[in-house]
């Protein structure tokens, strides 16, 4: 057994059941965009909530902000997957145009650097790391409230970063669950991907 096995068995040993819990409701909310279902929403609230306070207990700063801001667009967005804003309802998938591309790169850039600087200020031993995928998070939640496919893009991205990240931390299930969440989110961008070209390919 290779030490990275070691590191993980022996973190994994230590598990709490409040991270259980938060992967738990984590994997499912992701299972419930991938069908497309509303109940991704209140899944998710449910492990936002949770993943504040393990965030914060282990100096992940910026990722705890992250799940604050995730509470915020979860909330947003099931207002608008629900209610729309004079759009066909339910919402549609849809693809950004080139305005909507700029505004998101925009979003991540200047996020990316608030939450650099932020961190610097802080005692995390991670700040870039932290800060990249929080920054990608920030992005791809806008993404996900709005029904864009390209927020499974951009998880695919964060997912990927963030199994190595909860290793290095501590919190092997949380690593685990990361790399589920990569394996679920190149499905979801799939499954959206068809549904969205037999919508285009019908109008």
């Amino acid at each position: 057994m290779n030490d990275f096995q070691s590191l993980f068995i022996n973190q994994l040993n230590k598990t709490s059941a409040i991270e259980t819990s938060a992967v738990f409701f984590g994997l499912l909310s992701v299972w419930y965009a991938k069908k497309e279902k509303i109940w991704l929403y209140p899944t998710g609230i449910v492990s936002v909530i949770i993943y504040i306070d393990l965030t914060f207990q282990y100096k992940l700063y910026g990722d705890m902000g992250i799940q604050v801001y995730y509470l915020i667009m979860s909330i947003y967005g099931w207002y608008f997957w629900i209610n729309g804003k004079g759009a066909q309802l339910p919402v549609p998938i849809s693809r950004n145009n080139k305005q909507e591309n700029l505004i998101v790169f925009l979003l991540f850039l200047g996020s990316f650097l608030l939450i650099r600087f932020g961190l610097e200020l802080t005692d995390s031993n991670v700040p870039v790391w932290d800060a990249l995928t929080s920054a990608l998070a920030i992005a791809g939640m806008w993404l996900m409230a709005r029904k864009k496919i390209e927020h499974w893009i951009a998880w695919i991205i964060v997912d990927s970063i963030s199994v190595p990240l909860y290793i290095f931390k501590g919190l092997p299930l949380t690593s685990f669950q990361f790399l589920i969440f990569t394996i679920l989110a190149v499905w979801g961008y799939s499954t959206w991907n068809i549904k969205l070209k037999l919508k285009e390919s019908q109008s």
